[in-house]
């Protein structure tokens, strides 16, 4: 499937206590700021945040699976985190077409994130090799 500079692609997700939990497990980040109430609760942040990273994956699922899809291959990515996301905070990643080099199969997209007031959590780029069925 070919796609456009200006081609754009989305999802949506809340991140639960449970699955934050777990995220530091496969991690092995467990910074208390993601896990512990009482400690978190005497930082800046004032309660739990999500892992930055753990954000950032709704940026791989987008890229892996739609945009561009099945045969992406992660060349570079770069986040800039903005502002915290909360426990049960509703995300919304977008990825969007930058520049094609159509000739190398290579992809640059921004790669941005937004929390429930569409306050951005996340800006970055990505560049991607793709080549689907190779």
């Amino acid at each position: 499937m070919a796609f456009n500079v200006g081609d754009k692609a989305e999802m949506k997700r809340k991140f639960s206590a449970e699955e934050v939990d777990l995220f530091a497990v496969l991690s092995e980040d467990k910074n208390p700021i993601h896990l512990d109430e009482a400690y978190s609760a005497t930082t800046m942040f004032k309660k739990r945040i999500v892992h930055g990273s753990f954000v950032g994956s709704m940026i791989s699922a987008i890229l892996g699976n739609t945009l561009p899809g099945h045969g992406s291959i992660y060349l570079s990515q770069t986040m800039n985190f903005k502002k915290p996301v909360y426990l049960e905070d509703e995300v919304t990643c977008i990825v969007e077409v930058k520049e094609l080099i159509a000739d190398k199969s290579i992809y640059k997209l921004s790669t941005n994130c937004y929390n429930h007031a569409n306050e951005m959590v996340v800006e970055g780029n990505a560049v991607i090799l793709f080549k689907p069925n190779a």
